[in-house]
């Protein structure tokens, strides 16, 4: 990274890259400005649908820096100051050693004598980079059910060619995404990533805001721009006040360098890995048992469990998590009375929820419980026990969405309840694992004492609910935390630091499945990337194995009437599961790839790779839905090795033994498949669909 003064004073950005990477094409002229924002009363400094060259951004000038090393981390601030205003910006800049992955934001204090309303801020930018033309952008839709959708398209078919020496200015054209309200990753991923055609270089970048985002992509001298801004008053209703002596800091902005995606992905989540709070779950990866998907589906009583306990343990499982409708005892349906957080009489006769949970721990697993902790319904007596400011309220009115307050986790009373609830079941009924769910979406935000606008309250709700968890991991250090918005609506970069797991989708057809398992490294580590794996009773085998197989390059969720099976279908769950035990302590330090390309929705073949680091050895995930049954698989690192490819998923049969390996090295069977490398990847036959190979390459010279 190199950092140029000019006579002014004025500093610039002009190379982030890797060693060995091209140097920009006009580097001391195309860099933005280090800063970029915009404040009541003083103009963004031009026209158009952007956030770089501001007015203020360009009076900040270079003041001092320091540069050290803490940890495995290299750190590095520059002070920024405006005479003008007297407002100071520290800008954050670190970096894993070892890693090619930026982490910035920036911190503004102000130094003056009046108050100064912020309205914009950026967290990263990035100037000089190749021209549009030469350049596709690549983003993720995340909808409810149909999570991490990547698609790609040029960036000259929004950023047009304008002849801008003919013009004597940049183009005012950007494109640009937002992420808005309290589901931070609903619509889209707060991700993105630009690869360059021909010159195979890629930049990945995340904004790790649990509220809003914006980042946007833009022609500069030529060039293209990067800008990442947390939340904006124009998209989001963000405004902050900074009086005399105060100080706000933005939402970080991360970019990863690589020579393509994969690679790029690969150096994200080694990043995400150093960043997050350490737990040993992340080591372990545990089997876990919920009884929600396509299973009790929020209707869990003594009766029902007790056997489907017992065959989830039998199927291998470690922890049993028992999902919504625990606290139900009313008549009239649960959704907006939830709130008080204590257990039903009326589902578990007898002796309570304590004899559900004394079996699960009697089965030698850990028992866990859903909770969705910030809402209160509107009929839970919770309402009108705590006061006022505890909840979202606008222009003094309570907020409310289908049938739910939402709790202000800033408000100590709001802290207070949460803490009640949490340590009565962690810490006097003894749970070790809490699935965090969060179903309700506000946008903008809230206003509450003190919040100059909604979306600076829904900020500060959003940074205090992650710092409440925190402390609750710190009073509970064995606990583990399952993040949850309806699935995958909330799986941000701020959030995957301090929980354990991230629920990746609540899809419920298997059939749908693969293109979520096999993308969802792109946004969570794999061992925290829950994925649902609900084989039934009604299935046959091959849809037993196949709803299996999707889950064992992440981590495998178990659902499912496990209970009403025949012997020979626990067999084979108990297969795959003891399959997933055997490759966990890898995929804790594995990177994907993609060999086939990012997942499409419809894709007939779907592949995912984890390649783990230093011993030559690789996993492979090969998913066919439809289409011709026999694919070849590119593993491009192994090529020109001597390879053996190895069959996990689905295990031969005591009747079937495994096929010896040849030259070739050949796995699998004509009637579940076949694996065969050839040199530089795998010739995959899949003969019936749906079908799934779980395969081990090993290269042994």
């Amino acid at each position: 990274m190199v950092l140029v003064t000019g006579h002014d004073g004025d500093l610039r950005l002009v190379r982030l890259a890797r060693p060995g990477d091209p140097a920009p094409e006009s580097a001391l002229d195309a860099p933005l400005h280090l800063v970029e924002f915009t404040a009541l009363g003083h103009g963004s400094g031009w026209s158009g649908p952007r956030f770089t060259g501001t007015a203020l951004g360009s009076r900040l000038r270079y003041r001092a820096h320091t540069a050290e090393e803490h940890g495995d981390w290299t750190c590095l601030t520059v002070e920024l100051h405006d005479a003008g205003t007297g407002l100071t910006a520290f800008v954050e800049l670190s970096s894993p050693i070892g890693l090619p992955v930026l982490r910035s934001r920036v911190r503004l204090r102000n130094e003056g004598g009046e108050a100064l309303v912020v309205q914009s801020v950026s967290s990263l930018l990035l100037g000089a980079l190749p021209p549009p033309d030469r350049l596709d952008v690549h983003r993720a839709r995340n909808d409810w059910l149909a999570e991490c959708r990547w698609y790609a398209e040029p960036l000259s078919g929004t950023v047009a060619d304008i002849s801008v020496d003919v013009h004597q200015h940049d183009s005012r054209a950007a494109l640009s995404l937002t992420g808005r309200g309290s589901w931070s990753s609903g619509g889209h991923l707060p991700m993105g990533a630009l690869t360059e055609r021909g010159g195979g270089r890629a930049w990945l970048w995340q904004v790790e805001s649990p509220a809003g985002w914006r980042w946007d992509l833009g022609e500069r001298h030529h060039g293209t721009y990067l800008a990442l801004n947390g939340p904006t008053d124009a998209e989001h209703q963000w405004r902050v006040r900074l009086e005399p002596g105060t100080e706000f800091t933005t939402v970080p902005g991360v970019l990863a360098l690589g020579s393509g995606l994969d690679d790029a992905f690969g150096a994200l989540t080694s990043y995400r890995r150093a960043v997050r709070r350490p737990h040993p779950d992340h080591a372990a990866l545990p089997v876990v048992f919920n009884d929600y998907m396509n299973t009790l589906m929020g209707d869990p009583t003594t009766e029902k469990l007790l056997p489907l306990i017992d065959a989830a343990a039998e199927a291998g499982s470690e922890y049993f998590c028992i999902d919504s409708g625990w606290y139900d005892d009313s008549t009239e349906g649960w959704w907006d009375s939830v709130g008080e957080w204590l257990p039903s009489s009326r589902r578990f006769p007898g002796g309570g929820i304590h004899t559900v949970l004394d079996r699960i721990r009697e089965r030698g697993m850990v028992p866990g419980l859903w909770l969705e902790p910030e809402v209160v319904g509107v009929r839970s007596p919770v309402a009108s026990e705590l006061p006022p400011e505890a909840f979202f309220q606008r222009d003094g009115v309570r907020l409310s969405e289908q049938g739910r307050h939402q709790l202000d986790l800033r408000h100590p009373a709001a802290r207070a309840h949460l803490d009640r609830t949490v340590d009565r079941i962690v810490g006097d009924w003894g749970v070790g694992y809490l699935k965090l769910d969060y179903n309700i979406l506000v946008d903008p935000g809230t206003c509450g004492p003190g919040d100059l606008s909604p979306g600076a309250g829904l900020l500060g709700h959003a940074q205090a609910y992650l710092d409440w968890l925190t402390e609750v991991l710190e009073r509970h250090p064995g606990l583990v935390i399952e993040n949850c918005a309806s699935g995958g609506m909330r799986m941000d970069g701020a959030t995957l630091a301090v929980t354990q797991l991230q629920s990746t989708s609540d899809q419920q057809d298997p059939l749908r499945c693969p293109p979520i398992a096999a993308a969802a490294p792109t946004a969570v580590p794999p061992e925290q990337g829950a994925v649902w794996a609900y084989p039934q009773p009604g299935f046959d085998d091959d849809l037993i194995t196949f709803t299996l197989g999707g889950a064992l390059l992440g981590r495998i969720h178990l659902s499912g009437h496990l209970d009403r099976m025949s012997e020979h279908q626990l067999a084979l769950v108990r297969s795959a599961v003891d399959v997933y035990k055997s490759v966990r302590g890898d995929l804790a330090e594995a990177l994907p790839f993609w060999p086939l390309g990012l997942p499409g929705w419809a894709d007939e073949w779907t592949a995912l790779g984890m390649r783990v680091r230093g011993d030559g050895t690789s996993y492979l995930s090969v998913w066919r839905r439809a289409g011709e049954s026999e694919i070849r698989v590119p593993v491009e690192h192994l090529a020109g090795r001597a390879v053996n490819a190895e069959i996990l998923h689905p295990s031969p049969t005591p009747s079937q033994p495994p096929a010896p390996s040849s030259a070739l090295s050949v796995a699998g069977s004509p009637s579940t498949g076949s694996a065969v490398w050839d040199g530089g990847g795998v010739r995959v036959l899949l003969p019936r669909t749906p079908g799934v190979l779980l395969i081990r390459l090993t290269a042994t010279a």
